[in-house]
């Protein structure tokens, strides 16, 4: 990211319309009372710029983006490190990382793939509920 941006701490780019990435979103809020974790929808105008500036295309999303201090971390690295964050038994998430990372992502890329016809494309992007909304940005 070029310097006159924020910095994001722990911000996760999402596909707003995919019913499985908002599962996940809704599973990561209910694991994570701290806060630690935030988001940003990929159809948002800020998701849109800041997945664009890191070289991936907002119009056909194929990864979860997380945005930290440590850097981006993309595909099943970003599920790995959003497990890292959350800690208790998500933060063993991090065993997957004796699987090579070519084969996680090709797992991870596979269901990316198959998303929309096996859990569902919204019309528009999810509303969060009152008490999380704050989380969310853009």
């Amino acid at each position: 990211m070029s310097q006159n941006q924020p910095t994001w701490t722990n911000l996760l780019l999402f596909d707003g319309v995919c019913g499985l990435c908002i599962r996940a979103v809704q599973s990561i809020l209910a694991r994570d009372p701290r806060g630690v974790v935030r988001f940003c929808s990929i159809q948002s105008e800020l998701g849109r710029r800041l997945y664009l500036e890191q070289g991936c295309d907002p119009d056909n999303p194929s990864t979860m983006l997380l945005l930290t201090p440590k850097g981006v971390f993309s595909h099943s690295d970003a599920m790995i490190e959003v497990g890292q964050l959350l800690g208790g038994w998500s933060r063993w998430a991090v065993l997957l990382k004796i699987v090579p990372r070519p084969l996680r992502d090709w797992g991870y890329k596979f269901i990316a793939r198959h998303r929309y016809k096996w859990f569902g494309k919204r019309d528009e992007c999810m509303l969060p509920q009152p008490e999380w909304r704050q989380r969310f940005v853009g």
